[in-house]
């Protein structure tokens, strides 16, 4: 009796094996594309911290501008005259900071190394870089 009950069971297993299987494939399927969707997010918020810095760099040199303009006085010109150079330099660390951080993300982008010949190909058309096996 113990045999067959054995023997009943092999096939499941069997079955069960190879769905862990898959499931191990499709994990480091799922691992890839996160990593992938990870760096779009990564760029994307890049993106958006130097449209807040911009955005920080013109209030400031408006406001600025606002003191010179309608204030009749000194203090609130002298107070125009200190922002204004403030937005623009705010403005050109803004720049530097995100070229910076662009550089930094698109050097993770050539360091990653794809664990399929499907997702390869995805990262070869999308930032050009040479595959190691030589796939297109």
């Amino acid at each position: 009796m113990a045999i067959v009950y054995y023997t009943m069971l092999s096939p499941e297993k069997e079955k069960i094996k190879k769905l862990k299987k898959k499931l191990r494939i499709q994990e480091k399927k799922n691992a890839e594309i996160r990593d992938q969707m990870a760096t779009q997010r990564t760029v994307f918020a890049n993106e958006r911290t130097l449209m807040a810095y911009l955005r920080t760099a013109m209030t400031i040199s408006a406001g600025g501008f606002v003191a010179i303009k309608l204030s009749d006085d000194m203090y609130l010109e002298v107070i125009g005259i200190i922002l204004i150079p403030i937005g623009i330099i705010l403005a050109a660390y803004s720049f530097t900071r995100y070229r910076h951080k662009q550089k930094l993300i698109e050097g993770h982008n050539q360091d990653y190394r794809p664990t399929s010949h499907e997702h390869e190909r995805a990262h070869h058309n999308r930032y050009g870089s040479e595959s190691p096996d030589g796939l297109p």
